[in-house]
């Protein structure tokens, strides 16, 4: 993932493990190496960072094979990496604190500063535009419907980012999140102002 340029690149990763092992002190719980390894790893079996989700499942059993924990953490490990992902608002509800906290740190850099230039190399990455205003915002859609990309990344916010700060879990990250949401409707503001460029404004 040294390499990645779609924004889940290894600064992403560790970014998301010490956010999670942050969050798991904050809510009173410790450090856990089942957190810190699902967060480390999170984003290896990822459909759109492989060629099929089987291929993901396979490079990821791969690599717990060679971690030296026992049978049934890794199946924990396992069941709180698929629960990470949003999914287009269809992902797999978090069932236990630790991945609760997963996936509040995962959603907590997709938000802030951070989420606009993820988000912006995501689009990138897949040929998305950075905004179409004919596009329609899509409010609800399959997983398959999501992993297509018939947006632009300015939709992007609307479709997922705007909503993170509601679908958050623990009380620490949600605290965290005001800021960084604050700071992306700031983002939107400035972006439509010079989006839309006023003739008399400029030539007046």
């Amino acid at each position: 993932m040294e390499k990645d340029a779609s924004g889940h690149d290894w600064y992403h990763v560790d970014r998301v493990r010490k956010m999670a092992l942050f969050l798991s002190k904050k809510e009173g719980i410790g450090y856990s190496i089942i957190i810190e390894l699902a967060a480390l790893l999170h984003d290896i079996s990822d459909e759109k960072l492989n060629k099929s989700k089987e291929e993901g499942q396979r490079k990821l059993a791969s690599i717990l094979d060679t971690i030296p924990v026992d049978n049934q953490d890794k199946e924990v490990i396992l069941s709180i990496i698929s629960s990470v992902g949003f999914k287009g608002g269809n992902g797999i509800p978090p069932s236990s604190i630790e991945a609760k906290i997963v996936q509040d740190a995962d959603r907590l850099d997709a938000i802030g500063a951070l989420g606009i230039a993820r988000t912006f190399a995501f689009g990138g990455s897949t040929g998305s535009p950075i905004y179409d205003p004919a596009l329609p915002i899509r409010d609800k859609m399959t997983e398959e419907e999501y992993r297509k990309h018939n947006s632009s990344s300015i939709h992007h916010f609307y479709e997922k980012l705007l909503k993170i700060r509601d679908l958050l879990h623990t009380d620490s990250a949600r605290e965290m999140a005001e800021a960084r949401h604050l700071f992306m409707e700031t983002f939107l503001q400035e972006f439509y102002k010079e989006w839309n460029v006023q003739d008399e404004e400029y030539f007046n």
